[in-house]
């Protein structure tokens, strides 16, 4: 054990995992990063947290902190430091039927979440995969299978129960820190730990479900008719688009996620999709909303998916950037190119209400590529395509610097994050800090 840990609080004992444990290795690293931390804590309540920060504190150890792993960021290790692992903090429950307001806790993941709602007809538009922690994409953003009916994850927020760096444990909701209650609604990561979140979800058992596949020419028109489509489509539509290419032949496959059960109303809405160009297969079903975050995504995380990944928001799909993702797929070092369909009800909140203040975009654009080369070949590729975007999300950047956060919160908004980052948390324990 290291010297430096030889003291562990009384309510931490059996919760410090270091490497001599067996438990180490299932728990050192995230999806995407190997770590090698000197301890891992596994909390099981709110004071628990408050004991780690203090242990951090103490020992002078680096803090990471974890929902569920998979951040591209790798934020959720570190070298050397003290992992803060939410993943016994994963209680779901149904606080009042009537108004769809449920508990969630930030170590649980949206299989879990999913799994929980469904006897109760509820859903929460999450990640679009099951193994994605609560905590993690509830403080930064959320764009899920449901997002241009629901919205983003953060804008159902209405409250969360938060530990601060200096352990106070505080509930921020409208009424209560309101202040906090904003930034921990898309900028949460620098401010506090979040260990429970209070949402509203929405009512929801089975969705319908299609894929296709379609030819994309070298000009990208096939994507901008895609981007015309959404653009009129109704709000129980939402698409994810990835390019694939194998030599001068390109393709889209989009999945389709329609928020209904009714068979005549998928049709209609899937129904447009299939005149944006050359549609090579077609399937769709009605599933059960747990289909989508199922729980055999529920995996260990070793730091299998090593990758570099970028991202920007477009407003418009023009020629010109139609043209650069067509052309950044199929370079020579080709990069993974995904498109994630934004409007809807991403468009209702004004700007300033959360810190995640991107209201008027209609595609995110998210870029990554892979070993022995992945940094190079994304700046490469990416450079041509950053032009035509004009803000970030910060869950899709695997390498947040101080650019990424004036992209990601930009002008006002960034002034008031880094303010309130400054004010919750002065002594800089959490992580990305806010530029200086």
């Amino acid at each position: 054990m290291n010297r430096a840990l030889s003291a562990v609080p009384a309510e931490l004992a059996g919760k410090v995992v270091t490497p001599d444990d067996r438990r180490y290795r299932a728990l050192r690293s995230t999806y995407t990063t190997v770590g090698h931390p000197a301890a891992v804590v596994l909390p099981e309540s709110a004071g628990d947290v408050a004991a780690a920060l203090r242990l951090a504190r103490e020992t002078g150890l680096r803090v990471a902190v974890r929902s569920g792993g998979h951040g591209l960021s790798g934020s959720g290790t570190n070298d050397g430091g003290l992992v803060i692992d939410l993943s016994a903090l994963h209680r779901v429950d149904v606080i009042d039927r009537g108004s769809r307001l449920v508990r969630v806790e930030a170590g649980a993941r949206w299989a879990q979440v999913a799994r929980a709602l469904a006897p109760h007809g509820l859903a929460i538009s999450s990640g679009d995969h099951g193994n994605v922690g609560v905590g993690g994409i509830a403080t930064g953003g959320g764009v899920g299978w449901l997002v241009r009916q629901y919205g983003l994850t953060i804008d159902h927020i209405r409250a969360v129960e938060v530990v601060l760096p200096d352990g106070t444990a505080v509930r921020a909701d409208a009424e209560t820190e309101p202040e906090l209650l904003w930034v921990m609604r898309g900028a949460g990561a620098g401010a506090g730990i979040a260990v429970a979140f209070e949402i509203e979800a929405m009512e929801l058992r089975a969705v319908g479900h299609a894929q296709l596949v379609a030819a994309v020419d070298p000009a990208g028109q096939t994507l901008r008719r895609w981007a015309d489509v959404m653009a009129r489509a109704p709000r129980e539509l939402s698409t994810a688009v990835t390019l694939s290419s194998r030599g001068a032949t390109a393709a889209a496959f989009i999945t389709a996620v329609v928020a209904s059960d009714s068979p005549s109303v998928i049709r209609d809405t899937v129904e447009p999709l299939l005149g944006i160009g050359d549609v090579m297969v077609q399937q769709a079903h009605v599933v059960p909303y747990t289909e989508l975050v199922p729980p055999h995504h529920l995996h260990a995380n070793t730091g299998q998916m090593r990758s570099s990944t970028t991202n920007g928001l477009l407003t418009d799909l023009t020629s010109d950037a139609a043209r650069a993702l067509v052309t950044a797929s199929a370079a020579p070092h080709p990069v993974l190119i995904q498109l994630r369909s934004l409007g809807g009800a991403t468009h209702d909140p004004v700007p300033s209400a959360t810190a995640f203040a991107h209201r008027h975009q209609n595609t995110l654009v998210v870029a990554s590529a892979f070993p022995p080369d992945d940094r190079a070949t994304l700046a490469t590729a990416w450079a041509p395509l950053a032009r035509h975007t004009n803000s970030a999300y910060v869950n899709f950047e695997s390498a947040p610097d101080e650019a990424t956060f004036a992209r990601a919160y930009p002008g006002p908004t960034g002034t008031r994050v880094t303010g309130l980052w400054k004010r919750y948390d002065p002594d800089g324990v959490l992580r990305p800090r806010p530029p200086t």
